[in-house]
């Protein structure tokens, strides 16, 4: 009975060693076995290895890494039970870096902010692409990168006076005289100029500093529209103050003698005469009524009528007919009133 008892319980320490051992084995077995899920672009596979590295579960599973590819661990991490491993073949992209063209560049990635990362291709912080930086793009797709700069300078302006007007009706309508001169003022601005691939693409005022107030001019003009002359006041509608020369019927005025055709005519037919006087048709035109005022306390011409032109005659220039040379001599040339009559 006790050779018995001794010889079971020899057994049974057999056999529960042997239990121990089968779990203990079974349980090793499913701690080293480690379950991989493996992305190659966007296929998904389910893998289970005993490979303790990256590198080893890759070359246990035949996969290789093309040359410029991409994966999320280093080969040399070690391998984890439910580990996510991606892999992503390289891919060619042209980029756009204001005008200079990059063909064919490689990237692994899809995302643009991802490839121009990839590529060691940094953004300001105003640059931006086209498509934007969290769009996905396809191999051989062109992507734009627009560099933008800002530049800010300061720089000094004037500021214009403003004109204030007083009626005088002891002037002349048309007249004016100033009472207070005017003076511009300073101001200080700040400048922005946005340049995008170093092309101007707005300017905008972004600050304004007064440095002097402008000064304004005060000036009187004049509301009256008589003319004093020789027969009492005359009605006008404007006057100008012009540069007047004389001219006679000789042939140093005219260039024809005696005889010659046109002799003696005005260029509207009329026969020239002391109240004829020749004019610049774009300033004065022919046939209106006028009366020349002296400026220099020497009696009036009178009252004229613009019939005559002249080749020197152009602008605020006007030419007066007289009978002798002698006038004309006299008269040379001055500052006359031309007021425009109604």
């Amino acid at each position: 009975m006790n050779d018995y008892t001794a010889i079971i319980g020899k057994k049974g320490k057999i056999a529960i060693i042997s239990l121990i051992v089968i779990v203990f084995l079974t349980g090793f077995i499913k701690l080293s076995r480690k379950n991989i899920t493996f992305q190659h672009e966007n296929e998904i596979t389910e893998y289970k290895t005993f490979s303790n590295t990256v590198d080893e579960f890759l070359k246990e599973k035949e996969i290789s890494i093309k040359k410029g590819g991409y994966i999320n661990y280093s080969l040399n991490d070690k391998l984890e039970d439910d580990m996510h491993i991606v892999v992503k073949d390289p891919k060619r992209y042209n980029i756009l870096v204001g005008e200079e063209l990059k063909e064919k560049l490689v990237s692994p990635h899809t995302k643009v902010k991802d490839i121009l990362k990839n590529l060691n291709i940094n953004l300001d912080e105003n640059d931006y692409t086209e498509p934007s930086l969290d769009s996905t793009v396809k191999p051989n797709d062109t992507i734009k990168v627009f560099k933008v700069k800002e530049v800010v300078e300061t720089k000094e302006v004037d500021i214009p006076y403003e004109t204030v007007f007083k009626d005088n009706k002891e002037m002349d309508k048309g007249s004016s005289k100033v009472i207070q001169a005017g003076s511009k003022g300073k101001k200080t601005q700040k400048i922005k100029t946005t340049f995008i691939n170093d092309k101007v693409t707005n300017t905008e005022i972004v600050k304004e500093e007064i440095l002097q107030n402008p000064t304004t001019e005060l000036k009187e003009r004049g509301t009256r529209q008589l003319v004093a002359t020789s027969r009492g006041s005359t009605n006008f509608k404007s006057s100008v103050v012009m540069t007047a020369t004389a001219y006679d019927n000789s042939f140093e005025s005219t260039g024809k003698n005696p005889g010659d055709r046109y002799h003696g005519m005005t260029a509207s037919g009329t026969r020239a005469r002391v109240g004829a006087v020749a004019v610049d048709p774009r300033v004065i035109p022919l046939g209106t009524r006028l009366y020349i005022e002296s400026l220099d306390h020497t009696p009036d011409y009178g009252y004229a009528t613009a019939e005559d032109t002249g080749g020197a005659i152009k602008g605020n220039k006007i030419d007066l007919f007289f009978n002798t040379k002698s006038e004309v001599y006299n008269f040379g040339r001055r500052k006359v009133k031309v007021y425009i009559l109604n």
